[in-house]
């Protein structure tokens, strides 16, 4: 899984989540950071207003949180949803002395991101190409 400090830097540089049922995000700031919460129509789901999107807290009556507006949450991005964001960029991914190799391509040039975890490789390759 990849770090809150790499969640909050892909999104400072444009990753827009667009939250679904499966999705992991954090709390960040309430003593809550290390908590991970997936989205779930059954637990945690999200709501439509008209001031804009509220994450709810369904069935945590124990809880003081019912709900959290989406932009005071960061998203924990899935390997498989890190690489479809790369897209057509996205090249291969290959084992490495220190991991794994996420090698993206355009414009004749190859460009690589490693580490010891594939998600956060994908997350450094990503955070690359928004950085431009």
């Amino acid at each position: 899984m990849i770090s809150l400090e790499l969640a909050q830097r892909l999104r400072s540089a444009g990753l827009v989540w667009e939250p679904e049922p499966g999705d992991r995000f954090v709390v960040p700031g309430r003593d809550m950071d290390d908590e991970v919460f997936v989205v779930s129509t059954m637990l945690v789901d999200v709501h439509e207003f008209p001031t804009g999107r509220v994450i709810g807290f369904n069935g945590t009556t124990e809880w003081a949180l019912d709900s959290i507006e989406q932009h005071e949450v960061v998203w924990l991005p899935w390997e498989h949803q890190l690489r479809e964001r790369l897209g057509s960029r996205f090249a291969r991914l290959e084992t490495g002395d220190a991991g794994y190799v996420v090698v993206t391509a355009w414009d004749g040039r190859e460009d690589r991101s490693e580490h010891r975890d594939a998600e956060c490789a994908y997350a450094q390759s990503l955070l690359a190409l928004l950085s431009g």
